[in-house]
């Protein structure tokens, strides 16, 4: 009877946690979409540029959002171990919110200029 319970219980999780990174998922694909016939539609080369590096942004942070729960999830069901929870709930909790300004702010010509001169440094270093 334990076993059973155990399966309906798993059955359950799996079609919940599918549910629920489906329909979001979809709401993002779906308002992605919109947005880039918006911009397709747009005469000036310039806009189109800055939209789509505002959108770039924004996928970016999605990205990395659902990456983390989606790693933290598959984490928890192949281990089972503390630490792994551990470490995904971090980068759930801290990392992703901490990037989040920084990705925004790449937008930002006051700071895409050293950053690009720091990149260009380090490779030119090795």
């Amino acid at each position: 009877m334990a076993d059973s319970d155990a399966l309906i219980n798993n059955i359950f999780t799996y079609v919940a946690t599918a549910l629920l990174c489906v329909f979001p998922m979809t709401g993002i694909l779906f308002s992605y979409a919109q947005i880039v016939s918006t911009l397709m539609r747009m005469s000036s080369i310039e806009s189109k540029y800055k939209a789509f590096s505002t959108c770039g942004s924004q996928l970016g942070v999605i990205s990395l959002y659902y990456g983390t729960s989606l790693l933290e999830y598959l984490s928890f069901t192949l281990t089972h171990s503390s630490q792994g929870i551990t470490v995904a709930s971090v980068m759930y909790t801290v990392v992703t919110p901490m990037l989040n300004p920084f990705i925004y702010s790449l937008r930002n010509k006051n700071v895409k200029g050293p950053l690009g001169r720091l990149f260009s440094r380090a490779a030119s270093s090795h």
